[in-house]
């Protein structure tokens, strides 16, 4: 894709690592607290710009040190900020987010400026719709502002995809025929669905049905256990890169800007081996934006 929108949330990473996440009522002695510029529409714009694709983002900051912050470091890798709106009322959103030795996260959100993307702002960027090939959202803005960002994609002719993060049980049935393609995880899926997704026969059928629903293809991250595919006519798995994480922070993120940024529109197993080659070495770095591999990296990288 050579092109591409992202529409979705900006948000400040307050990352505390330790060895595990207190217990209710427990205090647990943290290691180190790092701020990194995060948010899943952000993460997703700036490994776009850090892979070379030509990339442009729709969201909102606040007019604090943390928005500026968040749109230098876009900026850094050529990412189209014009559609960004500094908020005069709305602080920038932030992400408390607790990482365990193993690399496993918990994260509290508040969303801040991110509730101020609506269907103004969407209808006001009407041009950077226009010259997209595809157009990239996710669910931590108002669901009615990623309706009508859709709604514009499609209206412009062009590919929509959403990863469904955090999922929601109640998303629109509206939306649905508008996705070319979705990325979830199993968790992410049984929410969407209603599912059990715990087994591989539960998430091909989950998949199946949002196919019968009218999304053009499923990506299910699997974690350690690949990508499936699900698509009408197509069925198909793909294996993970085994390395030790230190941080799965913006894994997913990471995964779906590669994926975008080597897929042709037809061929979906290179593209998926290089997303799956880039969340794998993601995983392996601390933090959202700061564990982002280029494509040189993601091309010489080799399981030890």
């Amino acid at each position: 894709m050579k092109n591409v929108l992202v529409v979705g949330s900006l948000n400040m990473d307050f990352d505390v690592y330790m060895e595990r996440r207190p217990l209710p009522g427990e205090t647990v002695m943290a290691k180190n607290l790092k701020l990194v510029p995060g948010g899943k529409g952000a993460n997703q714009a700036y490994a776009l710009g850090k892979l070379g694709v030509k990339t442009a983002m729709v969201g909102a900051v606040g007019k604090d040190s943390f928005g500026q912050q968040m749109l230098e470091n876009l900026h850094s890798v050529c990412v189209d900020t014009a559609g960004i709106l500094v908020s005069e009322t709305s602080e920038t959103g932030k992400a408390f987010i607790e990482v365990e030795d193993n690399g496993q996260n918990s994260i509290s959100v508040i969303a801040g400026a991110n509730y101020e993307v609506d269907g103004k702002l969407i209808r006001e960027n009407r041009h950077l719709f226009e010259a997209a090939d595809v157009v990239v959202m996710q669910l931590e803005i108002p669901l009615p502002a990623v309706i009508e960002a859709a709604q514009l994609a499609r209206e412009c002719g062009k590919m929509v995809v959403i990863d469904p993060a955090p999922a929601k049980a109640d998303f629109p049935a509206e939306l649905y025929p508008l996705i070319d393609i979705t990325k979830p995880n199993e968790t992410e899926l049984s929410v969407l669905t209603g599912m059990p997704t715990d087994t591989e026969e539960q998430v091909i059928a989950a998949a199946r049905s949002l196919t019968a629903k009218g999304v053009g293809a499923v990506l299910v991250t699997l974690g350690g256990n690949g990508t499936m595919l699900v698509t009408n006519e197509r069925l198909q798995t793909f294996p993970a890169y085994k390395v030790k994480a230190v941080d799965t922070t913006a894994a997913g993120d990471c995964f779906l800007a590669a994926f975008l940024s080597a897929f042709d529109g037809e061929n979906y197993a290179d593209a998926i081996d290089f997303a799956a080659r880039a969340s794998a070495i993601a995983v392996t770095r601390p933090g959202a934006q700061t564990s982002i591999p280029n494509c040189e990296e993601i091309q010489a990288f080799r399981v030890s």
